[in-house]
């Protein structure tokens, strides 16, 4: 029995990148008309249980999505079972990933960028430190990858 698609961004803290990518994959997937499970997460404890980065929701808010109620995670052994493909936002944290991957694990993990053509290989930048104007690029790089996955999954190819 194949897997329905299940999609996990992860990043550091989960109050920035992940939590922009969750909310630019359901605004994508809403649009195509797909039911998806979506969610995000981070690598560390630092956010767990509060709210995304206020600059977070402001861009996803001015994009068409309310990201107001998530709240912060860290990534947890059952994701590797739970979602089919496990995004992460740079290299660091796809070592990390990779550092508490369990054998049983199931999913796909590679860097959120992999699925847009000729962005292979490079990180979604942490916009945390570098402004407010940095979350509008990461909005950007975050909906290309969301677009490109919803077209895969249109295509058939996940």
């Amino acid at each position: 029995m194949t897997q329905t698609p299940a999609f996990l961004f992860v990043c550091l803290g989960n109050i920035c990148r992940s939590p922009l990518a969750e909310g630019a994959m359901r605004l994508a997937a809403q649009k195509a008309g797909l039911a998806l499970a979506i969610d995000s997460c981070g690598t560390a404890a630092y956010h767990v249980g509060e709210p995304p980065d206020p600059r977070s929701i402001a861009t996803a808010a001015d994009n068409g999505i309310d990201i107001s109620g998530l709240r912060g995670r860290q990534l947890a052994s059952a994701d590797f079972s739970r979602f089919t493909h496990i995004f992460a936002m740079d290299h660091q944290n796809l070592r990390n990933i990779e550092n508490v991957r369990p054998s049983s694990s199931t999913a796909r993990v590679s860097l959120l960028l992999d699925v847009v053509e000729g962005r292979e290989g490079a990180s979604i930048a942490d916009p945390y430190y570098d402004g407010e104007e940095r979350f509008g690029d990461t909005w950007e790089d975050v909906t290309s990858a969301a677009d490109a996955i919803v077209a895969r999954l249109i295509d058939g190819q996940w």
